[in-house]
């Protein structure tokens, strides 16, 4: 069963969906059968090179709100072992972490690459590391186990450009509008970040269907708590 999961390394709906998803994965009896891909997608695409304070930059988008919102997202974070720092995190560009992602996919694999992930996130979210920002990138996929040499030539360079900019496309043909969003088998859709229960329930139900091969399409929960255009639920 192939898994692939769109989401954007500075999307806290991300972190807290992808540790759920691993926990349910974690318990699936087929776990050893399942591939687990992560696709671009960037909430803010037009977010400036230079980063600059979280606090600040969604202060500005939602207001006194704002603190609310990321006090929430904390909370239900800490229930899932991740320590969201927001008074640190940085407002940066994703696109170099997205190019990341795709090296470590293609030339080391899907494993090396959810570990790269979780690695961005917890930079991004927890460190106050600057994603958008060549050295510390470097510094965080050295982390990882990818090799410095091919990391620092490859972010210097344009490589990975053009097929992560066709992924973002394709990410919006198919009606991606939200993340994180769990396509699996290319077939079915899962939006937001879904309680590891709900997760269970599709990967069996998946399983069930292409073992079985039945047409009938597999029915899933609704939309979960998701981000979608530089915005979050909260």
């Amino acid at each position: 069963m192939k898994v692939e999961i769109y989401s954007d390394i500075a999307c806290p709906w991300c972190y807290i969906g992808k540790r759920r998803f691993e926990q349910a994965l974690d318990g699936f009896a087929g776990k050893e059968n399942v591939e687990v891909v992560y696709r671009p997608y960037q909430l803010v695409p037009d977010a400036p090179a230079t980063a600059s304070p979280h606090r600040e930059w969604l202060a500005e988008r939602y207001g006194p709100q704002s603190v609310a919102m990321d006090a929430r997202v904390a909370e239900l974070g800490r229930a899932e072992g991740i320590g969201y720092d927001f008074d640190a995190a940085l407002h940066a560009n994703t696109f170099l972490g997205h190019r990341l992602l795709h090296l470590a996919e293609t030339e080391y694999g899907a494993a090396a690459q959810g570990r790269l992930k979780e690695a961005l996130l917890k930079a991004h979210f927890s460190d106050g590391v600057d994603v958008g920002d060549r050295t510390a990138l470097t510094e965080v996929a050295v982390g990882a186990g990818l090799d410095r040499d091919r990391v620092t030539a490859y972010l210097v360079g344009e490589e990975g450009t053009a097929e992560v900019r066709a992924q973002l496309a394709e990410a919006r043909e198919i009606g991606i509008t939200a993340v994180p969003t769990f396509v699996f088998e290319g077939k079915w859709a899962v939006q937001g970040g879904q309680e590891a229960e709900t997760f269970r329930q599709v990967l069996e139900q998946v399983a069930t269907e292409i073992g079985e091969r039945r047409p009938a399409p597999v029915q899933v929960a609704p939309a979960g708590e998701a981000c979608a255009d530089g915005s979050c639920a909260v």
